[in-house]
């Protein structure tokens, strides 16, 4: 049976691949609780500093399996907690998640890679939010995390509507970080997750935490959050280390504590 999800460790990055090919990579249970899988290995692994998740060049992912999940009713997704119960770990992660997307970001597809802390995406990538033309909505923060991504309008347009946007107009709408040619797309994103994590864990994650707090509340309660994390970075080895090498002129070498 073919393995739906591949890992591979590379330095210090973990890397996930989703591997349903002939599905689009299509997103059911299997794929979903493998990703988790992997996090949660990831996670527990003090040698990783940066997680990456990509697809092939077709498609990061088409969206969540229609097949899977046609016959359901409002029951049976209630007490099964469908979406809850096991996409929500690329969130939970305190380690950054680096989205690789070439090809189709579609429904789920497209839910998964805003679930990480950034989207790196080929000339190729295509994202979308097409439910409504299936009769459904998206049910995984495609109606949260992609206002707060790229505006009320463009998001009301995309859901609405159920177009396709391209890899220029989300980068230049906020979705994206970066567009990287297609052939390039895996090294680069590689290349900026090693760079990730050769910095001090410990502080890579306060970084995390302190970005993601401008989404969860007001601008005074976010810089008070953000002051305290970099008062405490001052207990750290590695801030002694690191302003210790920048005055020395030479590389610091962090130790994660």
């Amino acid at each position: 049976m073919t393995q739906v999800v591949l890992t591979e460790t590379i330095g210090k990055v973990g890397l996930i691949r989703i591997n349903r090919p002939e599905a689009m990579n299509a997103l059911n249970n299997d794929v979903v609780d493998g990703i988790g899988a992997a996090i949660n290995a990831y996670e527990a692994d003090d040698n990783i500093g940066c997680i990456v998740i990509t697809g092939n060049e077709k498609a990061f992912a088409a969206g969540a399996d229609i097949g899977f999940m046609k016959d359901f009713d409002y029951m049976h997704a209630y007490k099964t907690d469908f979406i809850t119960r096991n996409w929500e770990r690329i969130k939970t992660t305190r380690k950054p998640v680096i989205a690789a997307v070439a090809g189709f970001a579609l429904g789920g597809g497209c839910e998964m890679a805003m679930m990480c802390d950034m989207i790196y995406a080929a000339d190729t990538a295509k994202f979308g939010q097409p439910e409504i033309k299936i009769g459904t909505l998206p049910g995984a923060g495609g109606t949260q995390r992609l206002p707060r991504a790229v505006g009320k309008a463009k998001a009301m347009d995309l859901c609405l509507t159920g177009r396709l946007m391209d890899a220029a107009e989300a980068e230049k709408s906020g979705l994206v970080a970066r567009v990287i040619p297609a052939d390039q797309l895996l090294d680069e994103t590689l290349k900026a997750a090693q760079t990730i994590a050769g910095f001090s864990l410990p502080v890579v994650m306060m970084v995390k935490e302190s970005i993601n707090r401008a989404f969860e509340s007001g601008l005074n309660e976010g810089l008070l959050f953000e002051r305290r994390a970099f008062q405490a970075s001052f207990g750290l080895e590695d801030q002694r280390e690191g302003m210790a090498a920048f005055v020395e002129k030479r590389k610091p070498s962090f130790k994660n504590r």
